[in-house]
């Protein structure tokens, strides 16, 4: 998998990270594999998530994201609850608390939220959407090279594509 972005405060992003690995347990994981402390259900025993709780329950396994935060927009995504809880929503609670909860109904605090929210929803989409791509593109070429010879695209449609020097 790849390397995820670096949070923009990566202190407040630790100290929130040690607190719910505190909070279910250093090196807890479910059954399925997931090891997110932000997905794992605190108290379980076994330690379970809260997609293979949901799926045990037969409930839901996604969760309608607030882009914007609840309090300034009502649009939502569906997302998987497991990427829900551990990669939207706590940069979203990483937002000053002013402009998550907006209680006066600020248009400037409105437009910072949605702002925060499109740039956190587009990194987790470049982080769930794409860059696995750009990994198989990477390993196929590695495999064309040792296959083919280190220019296996000459003489092939994709010789349009050689970048330019």
């Amino acid at each position: 998998m790849a390397k995820k972005l670096a949070p923009r405060n990566p202190r407040a992003a630790h100290h929130r990270k040690a607190i719910a690995n505190r909070r279910v347990g250093e090196g807890s994981q479910c059954k399925c594999g997931e090891t997110r402390a932000h997905a794992l259900i605190p108290g379980s025993d076994p330690r379970i998530c809260a997609a293979c709780q949901r799926s045990v329950a037969r409930k839901k396994l996604t969760d309608d994201h607030h882009i914007a935060g609840r309090a300034n927009n009502p649009m939502t995504i569906s997302v998987p609850v497991n990427d829900h809880r551990a990669e939207l929503s706590v940069p979203q609670n990483a937002w000053p608390q002013k402009t998550l909860e907006n209680l006066d109904r600020s248009p400037l605090r409105s437009a910072a939220a949605h702002i925060r929210g499109f740039v956190d929803t587009v990194i987790y989409l470049m982080e769930k959407f794409l860059l696995w791509v750009a990994e198989m593109i990477e390993l196929l070429d590695t495999h064309l090279e040792e296959n083919l010879g280190s220019k296996w695209w000459k003489n092939t449609m994709l010789n349009s594509f050689e970048p330019k020097p």
